[in-house]
């Protein structure tokens, strides 16, 4: 019996923690990003939410966003595997107002923020490493490459951002 409940309280406690469902979780704007309206200068974030599901509770899904000055949206970088079952890379590129998104029900936190000057300066080199991330084919959820070793291969190409990731940013230390 004692065996019994211990299975149905990890069996609740796997559901009450987890969003079994992509497809209805939340991807609203957490609304801590500069808004690009109000906002004209430069801009550079990082950004780690709990991974989809049971796997945030070990780790992160990370991605950079970037707005040059005085431009209306954000481009966001990130690594997605599921993109490469449809054939597309991994590494993908979209603008949005929003770079702030809940990752599947996870709000974001900063990792990092830089703006004005040095952002401005910087954007370039963060553009320039995106350009030649050398696993933007590839997805391996452990060791690597995945969603978080591409900020950190971005990080130790442009290390003036100083961009530290979190201890469950798993995959992180592949770019090394």
């Amino acid at each position: 019996m004692l065996k019994y409940i211990g299975v149905m309280f990890v069996a609740l406690l796997l559901n009450a923690c987890s969003n079994s469902d992509w497809q209805t979780a939340s991807r609203e704007p957490a609304g801590i990003a500069p808004d690009p309206e109000t906002d004209q200068e430069a801009v550079i974030e990082v950004y780690a939410a709990d991974a989809f599901s049971w796997r945030g509770w070990f780790a992160v899904h990370t991605w950079i966003a970037t707005k040059e000055q005085h431009a209306e949206k954000y481009k966001v970088y990130e690594v997605v595997g599921w993109r490469l079952k449809s054939g597309l890379p991994a590494l993908h590129e979209y603008q949005t107002k929003t770079p702030d998104r809940y990752w599947y029900g996870a709000k974001p936190e900063k990792l990092l923020s830089i703006q004005g000057e040095k952002a401005q300066r910087l954007i370039p080199q963060i553009t320039q490493a995106v350009a030649h991330y050398p696993w933007a084919d590839q997805y391996t959820v452990f060791p690597g490459p995945n969603s978080n070793t591409f900020p950190a291969w971005v990080g130790l190409k442009v290390p003036e951002l100083g961009l530290k990731m979190p201890f469950n940013a798993i995959g992180s230390g592949y770019a090394d």
